[in-house]
């Protein structure tokens, strides 16, 4: 049975790499959160076995780790996950040094200040209320159910739940209809928090490649018909990383292939509004199969920290999702949605400062990307990212000689089910551009540190959030 370790790790990807390669391979892992504080590691005696080495290549590997800190090892016991404890400043802290590239999100719209300020009168006249909302304001589920309907499906207020967030949304979802040990179709690569759901509920994870050119819609609908998956989770606007969008025609068989094998499909459209000039725009999802349950977000078209998501779904399913929503939360914060309420109903200038500034994110990233030897930037036409092909397997080493040079910026294997994808590297255009030129500056010293041999070896760790 293969380990975690080597699972993450991706065993084609460490074929014959050195003790110092190997050691590096793992410090990402726990870097990126792929392997957690206190986890036990194969033995070294496994660990050969499993990866074909020889037993002191895996020593070393170890001894470099525990020397960084990022294991500890109790001899003749286990060798266990850990972190190193520095002196400075962790990469990623407030001190204003490090650029965070593993958060593709925009500050907020300017609009924001003046709709809280418009919210209170409405929030003042919910005081008589208990304050609790466990299906979401009326008004706030009648605004997104209009822009449902206005985007081309039906929609009614009884068929949407105000969430806390998308991956709030997620989590609710597969408590309700999740099946421990089921299978679950995910693109490859996707979101990785919403891998991180799926495998937090029990599912074994199918995967379907997507790139920049779209998804290989045989693959998709073969491996439906074949496995039977129980759920499939799709980001098929602007998909997250790769910006790929799903034609109408495909979005259709995909729909109707799922139904015929009785898949519950989970479609992610928290990127769906962030046009910048893809020049058409294809129906929701939901259009093409009435089972399909749609998660979307404030988070991407107004800011991070309005905690505003919902689920559209078919009447039946939200009734059991108001029956388990109560065992780990009693509905949404009441100011948030009064915000939401207010900014929804102008959604005109929302999406006009979303497109200005990924706009100009993209041509800083594009600039400060020109002239980077093998390095190609994907076309972009919206989205939180560019999906770069860095023309050779060094997205690990060079996401850690960026730390090195206070850039935080996860590997290709974070967005990925089993360590590969080391070829790709996501890089959001979510910034404001004089904040992504100097990253860009980073990323071209860090690019520069791996090729020329000279990238030290990181002691600063960081949180592992990647959105």
């Amino acid at each position: 049975m293969t380990s975690r370790l080597v699972e993450q790790l991706g065993a084609e990807n460490v074929a014959g790499a050195t003790a110092a390669a190997l050691a590096g391979h793992i410090r990402a892992l726990i870097l990126d959160g792929r392997l957690t504080v206190g986890e036990r590691l194969p033995s070294e005696r496994a660990l050969a076995v499993e990866l074909r080495r020889s037993r002191s290549t895996m020593t070393r590997t170890y001894s470099l780790l525990e020397s960084d800190g990022f294991v500890t090892r109790v001899h003749g016991g286990s060798t266990r996950v850990a972190l190193p404890h520095s002196p400075h400043a962790a990469a990623g802290s407030d001190d204003g040094t490090a650029i965070d590239l593993s958060i593709a999100s925009m500050d907020s719209t300017p609009g924001l200040y003046d709709a809280t300020v418009r919210s209170l009168p409405r929030l003042a006249a919910l005081r008589g209320t208990s304050g609790y909302s466990l299906r979401g304001l009326p008004e706030l589920r009648a605004a997104v159910a209009q822009r449902f309907t206005e985007r081309g499906v039906e929609t009614d207020a009884d068929e949407i739940i105000i969430t806390s967030g998308a991956l709030n949304a997620v989590n609710l979802i597969l408590a309700t209809i999740g099946r421990r040990g089921a299978g679950a179709l995910v693109e490859q690569p996707t979101f990785p928090h919403a891998l991180e759901a799926f495998h937090r509920h029990g599912y074994r994870l199918v995967p379907t490649p997507v790139d920049v050119d779209g998804w290989d819609e045989r693959h998709v609908t073969d491996t439906l018909l074949r496995t039977r998956p129980h759920a499939a989770y799709l980001i098929p606007d602007f998909h997250n990383p790769t910006g790929a969008t799903l034609p109408d025609s495909e979005r259709a068989r995909i729909a109707t292939t799922a139904r015929s094998v009785g898949t519950h499909v989970l479609v992610d459209e928290t990127t769906a509004e962030l046009d910048i000039d893809r020049g058409w725009t294809p129906l929701p999802m939901a259009a093409f199969s009435p089972e399909i349950i749609t998660v979307g977000s404030m988070s991407k078209i107004a800011w991070g920290g309005l905690r505003i998501g919902w689920i559209r779904a078919d009447r039946s399913l939200i009734a059991r999702l108001l029956a388990v929503r109560p065992s780990f939360e009693l509905g949404t914060a009441l100011l948030e949605q009064c915000i939401a309420v207010e900014l929804l109903q102008d959604m005109p200038a929302l999406t006009a400062h979303v497109t200005r500034r990924l706009r100009a994110g993209r041509a800083a990233v594009a600039a400060g990307l020109d002239g980077l030897d093998g390095v190609e930037m994907s076309p972009t036409n919206g989205g939180l990212s560019t999906w770069l092909d860095l023309g050779a397997p060094v997205s690990t080493a060079l996401s850690l000689a960026a730390r090195d040079r206070q850039l935080l910026l996860p590997p290709g294997p974070r967005f990925s089910t089993g360590g590969v994808l080391e070829r790709r590297m996501r890089v959001p255009i979510t910034l404001p551009p004089e904040r992504t030129t100097e990253a860009m500056t980073r990323l071209r010293l860090a690019w520069d540190d791996v090729h020329s041999g000279g990238a030290a070896r990181p002691a600063e760790v960081s949180h592992a959030a990647v959105i």
